[in-house]
């Protein structure tokens, strides 16, 4: 009777030491001071992983991208071609500079500073997109950045982690918050699409008012969203902030890597705060002239624009994130890797989303969140795999060969999706 006593005294006070951000070595431990850009440089081409480190050959991409796009505005799929490739290393430049500024913060508060800057790329890319009107684009782009984090990165982090350890686990306060959150985010998107399906089956509104009340609906479910994504950071930082960063702290310590780690040479705060921005405005600007050639990338090479929006360019959206997520399912950091991978997907559902709304509402473009049928089924049904997956708290191989198999099920499916009449027609 003694023993079980003595468990419990001992539980509470484990309970009472993670009420505060527990103490990190590689956090704590003097490092650099000062500003010095070669060594920043060096460290910055190293990178946190070999992964990272490899898509550095395809630095040379990113001044040939800048300078066809500004000397040779006629070479348009050779301007596609070269900013596409150049978003990768300085995407992977973006993930490495963040996380080494948000190293020295909170590992919870870390994560969703990380999960932020992406996501900055992906509105600002969605943005110059609405102001082109290309409003199913976004939609596609929005729901394929879902996809890309749930099914292939998510899959590959399974399969990468599987090839170093038999099963992977991770926490169970990761797992429930992220599906849960994922299940209510599709569920909330997919209102408008079956709004519109079962009134225009009835047939009793004319088109017009049924897209009124489809815009009005968006604009109103997306204040509704940012509320949700409000509480859901509240939930994150304050009431069960102990939680959470539980779980990301006995992940770090499982982190197969973690002594080379601690190690490793870090960039300082002022030479990570400068590589950030320098980053973001470098993937902006490759975004940016990427996204303004897929309409005559759709028009004039019979690539559909599904296709552009649902799988190619969210691959190197968040090329970032995607790199990060793999590295640590890598050294099995699993929870991290989750954290990444389901907390970008939340982001993109909650925040991203209703931010291009408004922007559109602001700006007179009536962007709604009326998603093609196809679409939303492909959400639904990728959200209910991977929630199935991670709800027993173990990953193998297995699983994430099947989400890439199903990923690239989709990919070819969306290729043979047609695109707007309009785009056609421009041909």
């Amino acid at each position: 009777m003694q023993q079980p006593q003595s468990r419990r005294r001992d539980h509470g006070k484990i309970e009472r030491d993670v009420t505060s951000p527990i103490p990190d070595p590689e956090m704590t431990r003097p490092g650099r001071r000062g500003c010095n850009p070669f060594r920043a440089f060096v460290i910055m081409l190293r990178s946190s992983s070999s992964l990272g480190a490899c898509t550095n050959v395809l630095l040379p991409f990113v001044p040939v991208g800048l300078v066809l796009h500004w000397l040779k505005p006629d070479l348009h799929l050779w301007i596609f071609l070269t900013n596409y490739l150049a978003m990768i290393p300085m995407g992977n430049l973006l993930a490495f500079s963040s996380a080494q500024f948000s190293r020295r913060l909170p590992r919870v508060l870390g994560v969703i500073i990380q999960l932020t800057v992406a996501s900055a790329v992906e509105v600002i890319l969605c943005l110059v997109l609405l102001f082109k009107n290309e409003f199913q684009v976004i939609q596609a782009a929005l729901l394929g950045s879902m996809l890309a984090n749930l099914l292939l990165c998510t899959g590959l982090c399974f399969i990468v982690g599987g090839i170093r350890t038999k099963a992977q686990e991770f926490s169970e306060t990761v797992a429930e918050t992220g599906g849960g959150l994922l299940l209510v985010s599709v569920a909330s998107l997919m209102l408008p699409c079956a709004f519109y399906e079962s009134i225009s089956a009835m047939g009793s509104l004319p088109e017009d008012e049924l897209d009124r009340k489809i815009l009005h609906i968006s604009r109103f479910s997306a204040v509704l969203l940012l509320i949700a994504y409000a509480t859901y950071l509240f939930f994150q930082l304050a009431t069960h902030h102990s939680e959470i960063d539980q779980a990301l702290y006995e992940s770090a310590q499982r982190n197969k890597d973690r002594e080379n780690n601690i190690r490793r040479e870090n960039l300082t705060v002022g030479e990570a705060a400068f590589l950030t921005l320098m980053s973001l405005t470098f993937v902006t600007l490759h975004a940016v002239f990427l996204v303004e050639q897929i309409h005559w990338i759709v028009s004039h090479k019979h690539v559909s624009d599904a296709f552009m929006g649902l799988i190619l360019v969210p691959l190197v959206e968040k090329a970032a994130e995607h790199l990060k997520g793999i590295d640590e399912a890598w050294d099995d950091a699993m929870d991290f890797a989750l954290s990444h991978l389901l907390g970008s997907t939340i982001q993109t559902a909650l925040l991203v989303s209703p931010i291009i709304v408004l922007a559109g509402w602001i700006a007179h473009r009536p962007f709604n969140l009326n998603f093609e049928v196809f679409m939303v089924i492909v959400l639904v049904f990728s959200v209910l795999i991977v929630g199935n997956f991670i709800k027993d708290r173990k990953s193998n191989y297995l699983e994430g060969a099947l989400c890439v198999i199903f990923y690239i099920m989709i990919a070819v499916t969306t290729w043979y999706y047609p695109s707007p009449e309009d785009m056609e027609e421009d041909h």
